[in-house]
C-alpha cells in the first residue's frame, strides 16, 4: 500500500493554502492539503488492515498529513505498552499544535494510573509539543472523577515562552474552571500561573465558555492582571 500516494489522491490545494495560514511555524511545502476527517478515515482503514507497520516505522515523515495519519493510526492501538512504545518514538518529531492535538489514545481511558506515570515524565520534557501533549492528556482524562489538585499544580509550574505551550496551559485552566471551579479558583486568585499572559488568557477563555456561570465570570474578570 502506497500510503503517501493515497494522501495525494485526496489533495485539495485550496484547503492546503488555507491550513498553512493556521500553522505558520511549518513550511507550506510540507503540506499536501487533505481534510482531517479524510485522513482519520484512511487511518482507521489502514489500522484495520494491519498494513501500517512499515509506515509508522518510517520516521521522520516528509508531510504534515503523514504525521496526522501516524497519530490517528497509533491512537487506535488498544495495548497500552505497544502504544507507549510507538508514541515515544513519535513524540520527538512533532513540531506543531495541529498534529500534537490529534493524538487521542483510546487506551488511556482504561489505563489511567499507568498513563499518569508517563504524563508526569512528559511534563518535564524539553520538547514543547511533548509538554503540550501531556497537559492535554491531563485536561482530557483527569478533570472529572480522577481529578486531583496535584495536576493543576503541575501544569501551573510549566515554564516556557512558546505561544502554543502557553495557550495549552490557558486552555487547561479554562477547562478546569468549567469542571472544578472551587478547586481551581485559588490558582487564579493567588496567581499560581506565573506568566501574566497565560493567566489572563485562561480567564478570557473561561469567560467565553458557556459552561461557566455569569456570576463566576464576573468574579474571574476582576482577577485579571
Amino acid at each position: 500500500m502506497d500510503i503517501t500516494q493515497k494522501l495525494f489522491d485526496m489533495q485539495d490545494i485550496k484547503y492546503r493554502d488555507f491550513t498553512s495560514k493556521l500553522i505558520p511555524n511549518i513550511s507550506p511545502d510540507s503540506m499536501i492539503g487533505v481534510r482531517l476527517p479524510q485522513v482519520k478515515k484512511l487511518a482507521k482503514e489502514i489500522y484495520k488492515s494491519g498494513e501500517y507497520i512499515n509506515f509508522v516505522n518510517s520516521l521522520p515523515h516528509t508531510y504534515f498529513e503523514e504525521y496526522h495519519l501516524h497519530c490517528y493510526i497509533i491512537s487506535e492501538i488498544k495495548d497500552f505498552e505497544v502504544f507507549i512504545n510507538e508514541l515515544e518514538r513519535l513524540l520527538p518529531y512533532i513540531d506543531n499544535w495541529s498534529v500534537c492535538d490529534s493524538l487521542r489514545p483510546k487506551c488511556f481511558a482504561k489505563n489511567k494510573e499507568k498513563a499518569l506515570i508517563y504524563i508526569k515524565k512528559w511534563l518535564k520534557s524539553d520538547k514543547i509539543y511533548t509538554q503540550r501533549f501531556a497537559i492535554e492528556m491531563l485536561m482530557v482524562h483527569f478533570l472529572d472523577e480522577d481529578f486531583s489538585t496535584e495536576y493543576p499544580d503541575l501544569v501551573s509550574k510549566t515554564r516556557g515562552e512558546d505561544y502554543y505551550l502557553k495557550m495549552m496551559v490557558a486552555w487547561y485552566f479554562a477547562t478546569a474552571l468549567a469542571k472544578q471551579y472551587d478547586e481551581i479558583l485559588p490558582f487564579i486568585e493567588k496567581h499560581r500561573i506565573k506568566d501574566k499572559w497565560t493567566h489572563n488568557k485562561a480567564i478570557q477563555k473561561a469567560v467565553e465558555s458557556y459552561r461557566v456561570s455569569d456570576d463566576k465570570k464576573a468574579h474571574l474578570k476582576c482577577l485579571k492582571y
